[in-house]
């Protein structure tokens, strides 16, 4: 080669490390992370896009797919999102569950092929997430003939958070899992106006009431329902509470911590003077981010509740020990002292057995200090984890899916959901085998509890707030009806003579005023002649709604059925949707904030959805 060719060759040298210079990934500000580059998207547990790998729009390469993301790394994934991408993030709603999850392009660049590279680059739009909602399952109580098994025992439940879940996945445009729908927890959503006690000393009275079965009148529901003592926001004793926040990655979106901030903001606003607040964190690790605070300082309080930010891990077992040991330094004799636990759930670092958790929270109640958990979110959401740390904990489970219902349970019913009358509280019915040929529990399938336990005051319960009410419903089929759904045995004993004068069943009801060792005891008779038959459809109420019981009843009744259908409609004959929301609107009743009404419009939505699947 001759001596004036190499500057050709230093040329050409030159040219193609530039080229390959511009071909090569850039970073942000020196070097970055595989896990921190800007540009190419996956979602992470709140179905928010974080930053996963490099991709330029200069380029034509389509970009290398994200590997998904652990858990830890969607947690902490959110405290390194570029400031355009944290606030394309904020513009854009989350969706509540995987089905609602948006496509990798959006709808408006149709079937044009667009550069994928240049897409994540410039527009963090969400990747279809991973649904990681966690629920226990159970099976629907079965039918029973009286004549072999006559009694039937359960623990008490006020929780309602499955109802506003599936509120919140039917407003999503998705049908519920079977696992999602507790029938119980439909039914004591509403209110049936019963009649309150006045004497506290017997915090609750019992009534009952036995009607046709709207979906088939050839059997009959009975309605048991026990009312707690009314007590003023301005009487309840003074509260020692404790905000346990999940503050970790994964509460980012605004269904989640956003949501919870106006919602405690609900309850600080009815603090009085002799209330004290402390509030604890958790994310990486446990924190206190409000010392324990007089109820009159709003403005300190609503302050702290502001500033909460999500990032990190979630490290719920510290959380509960911090918040326990703030609790118990301002433990109030005689008063009320409670621990708010308001999370999505998703423990991941730290005590993540639950059996380890329950069984720490259960030697925790034995001092006097309650825990209520508070459900936000979706997507990663651990329902089954909130609702038993409430039941170990003596406390009641809500689902927050609005600031609405936020307001309804910290602010309107905020002396059920933090004041207990009663602990422990079990209901035991005895059917009379002369009457009723079988039975079946509706719901209750987590509080069922053998024979022997009614008696016994060192089993656990359910545990009543002043004013709440609890309502529970029999599907009964009396002797001789054509309804029955058992066959007779064979070599059975033959049915007792009955007359019109005989009992249908017999209630009875074991409860602990607080702080007690010992219970006591109500019982109250099921008379035959409490039974309303269902008369034939008039022209008035077409659907026969109105023949079916009281509007209480016929509200229970609807709550029930509706529950019944979302799990498979297994035990409803074929009792349609139209059907059931004809019935809910009949019972709509005094409805000041809509709440009746609503069940009606949720079964006719759900209806409008498919068909849900069998369980």
């Amino acid at each position: 080669m001759t001596l004036h060719n190499t500057p050709t060759r230093f040329i050409c040298t030159a040219l193609m490390a530039a080229l390959l210079a511009a071909c090569s990934p850039t970073t942000n500000e020196g070097s970055v992370s595989a896990t921190n580059r800007p540009g190419s998207y996956s979602a992470n547990s709140t179905g928010a896009p974080s930053a996963t790998t490099a991709s330029t729009a200069s380029t034509n390469r389509p970009a290398t797919p994200a590997t998904a993301p652990t858990k830890m790394q969607q947690d902490t994934g959110n405290s390194t999102l570029s400031r355009h991408t944290e606030d394309a993030r904020r513009a854009r709603p989350a969706p509540t569950s995987a089905l609602q999850s948006e496509s990798a392009a959006p709808a408006y660049l149709g079937s044009r092929k667009v550069d994928q590279a240049f897409f994540t680059a410039h527009e963090p739009y969400p990747q279809q997430i991973e649904d990681r909602e966690n629920y226990a399952r159970y099976q629907d109580n079965p039918v029973i003939a009286a004549q072999e098994q006559p009694i039937s025992t359960f623990g008490v439940d006020v929780d309602t958070g499955a109802y506003t879940n599936v509120r919140r996945l039917l407003n999503g445009g998705q049908l519920p899992p079977a696992a999602v729908v507790r029938a119980e927890e439909f039914i004591n959503y509403f209110d049936y106006d019963y009649a309150a006690p006045t004497n506290k000393e017997t915090p609750f009275n019992i009534a009952t009431e036995v009607a046709a079965a709207p979906w088939n009148p050839k059997r009959q529901l009975l309605k048991i329902g026990v009312q707690g003592y009314q007590v003023a926001p301005a009487d309840i004793p003074a509260a020692n509470l404790v905000f346990l926040i999940d503050t970790s990655g994964s509460m980012s979106s605004r269904d989640k911590l956003p949501l919870l901030k106006g919602a405690l903001k609900q309850l600080v606003a009815e603090l009085r003077p002799q209330d004290r607040v402390a509030i604890v964190t958790y994310a990486g690790q446990a924190s206190m981010t409000l010392d324990s605070t007089p109820g009159d300082q709003k403005a300190r309080i609503r302050a702290a509740i502001d500033g909460l930010q999500a990032s990190g891990s979630t490290n719920g077992g510290e959380g509960l020990d911090l918040a326990y040991a703030q609790a118990a330094k301002g433990f109030v004799k005689g008063g009320v002292n409670r621990i708010l636990l308001a999370s999505d759930g998703d423990f991941n670092v730290g005590t993540v057995d639950l059996e380890t958790l329950k069984e720490k929270i259960s030697r925790q109640r034995q001092s006097g200090i309650a825990l209520t958990t508070l459900g936000v979110g979706g997507g990663n959401f651990n329902d089954a984890l909130a609702v038993q740390l409430a039941d170990a904990g003596n406390g009641s489970y809500h689902y927050l899916d609005s600031l609405r219902e936020a307001r309804k349970v910290l602010a309107t019913e905020l002396s059920s959901t933090l004041l207990t009358i009663a602990q422990d509280v079990k209901i035991q019915v005895e059917f009379n085998p002369a009457v009723v040929a079988e039975y079946r529990l509706i719901g209750y399938e987590k509080r069922a509890l053998a024979r022997e336990d009614f008696n016994n005051d060192r089993v656990d319960a359910g545990d009543i707030g002043a004013g709440a009410n609890v309502t529970a419903l029999y599907e009964i089929t009396p002797v001789g009806a054509e309804g029955a759904r058992l066959d007779p045995l064979r070599y059975g004993k033959p049915t007792p003579a009955s007359d019109s004068s005989q009992e249908l069943a017999f209630v009875r009801v074991r409860y602990k005023l607080p702080g007690a060792s010992d219970s006591k005891l109500i019982e109250q008779a099921v008379k035959r002649d409490d039974i309303k038959i269902a008369s034939a459809p008039s022209t008035e109420s077409p659907s026969g709604a109105n023949a079916f019981g009281s509007e209480g009843m016929r509200r229970a009744a609807a709550a029930a059925a509706f529950a019944q259908w979302l799990r498979g409609g297994k035990y409803l004959d074929g009792y349609t949707t139209t059907q059931i929301a004809a019935l809910a609107r009949s019972a709509r009743g005094d409805d000041p904030y809509g709440l009746n009404a609503e069940l009606a419009a949720l079964v006719e939505l759900a209806s409008g959805l498919g068909t849900p699947a069998t369980p």
